[in-house]
């Protein structure tokens, strides 16, 4: 596997399995993690610790339950910008990753420079987040909202190969 940093990480079979149970579960305990990966729970703690390390595994996190989620809206937002230069990309980017209600931030390519996925707890709030991020914003050309109605899917799990 191949990282962004350049770095190359061996990942056998044991790695996977236990990259696959934390992804389903990141609250197992390591005695839990080893029984489930049928592991000794000294080598998955010292597995754990290496990926984490490699930055194979990013960081653990907590996912709230989409009926608590769904107390407020839910953007994704097209955002197509004037001028594509590396330095006006880099400074959306910048902005919409410091900005708290902005959850996630895609540059993507081909059409719209970047999708963001909002959280506003109401629309007055969404209409805060806009002003700040794209109304201000003089190289902003164009934005596209879509309001989540109701998410069907949502598993960011990478599968083993």
């Amino acid at each position: 596997m191949e990282l962004p940093t350049g770095v190359d990480v061996e990942l056998d079979a044991i790695d996977w399995r236990l990259l696959g149970l934390l992804q389903a579960d990141a609250s197992l305990t390591n005695q839990a993690l080893a029984e489930a990966a049928h592991v000794s729970p000294a080598t998955a703690l010292r597995r754990v610790k290496r990926l984490r390390e490699e930055g194979v595994i990013e960081r653990f996190t907590t996912l709230l339950a989409p009926a608590f989620a769904g107390r407020g809206l839910q953007a994704l937002c097209e955002v197509t910008l004037d001028r594509q230069g590396a330095e006006a990309l880099d400074a959306f980017e910048a902005r919409a990753v410091a900005e708290a209600a902005v959850q996630q931030v895609w540059r993507v390519s081909p059409g719209p420079d970047f999708v963001l996925v909002v959280w506003a707890a109401d629309m007055p709030a969404y209409l805060a987040v806009t002003q700040r991020l794209f109304t201000q914003d003089a190289n902003v050309r164009n934005v596209k909202s879509f309001f989540a109605l109701k998410r069907a899917k949502f598993n960011p799990a990478v599968p083993a190969p």
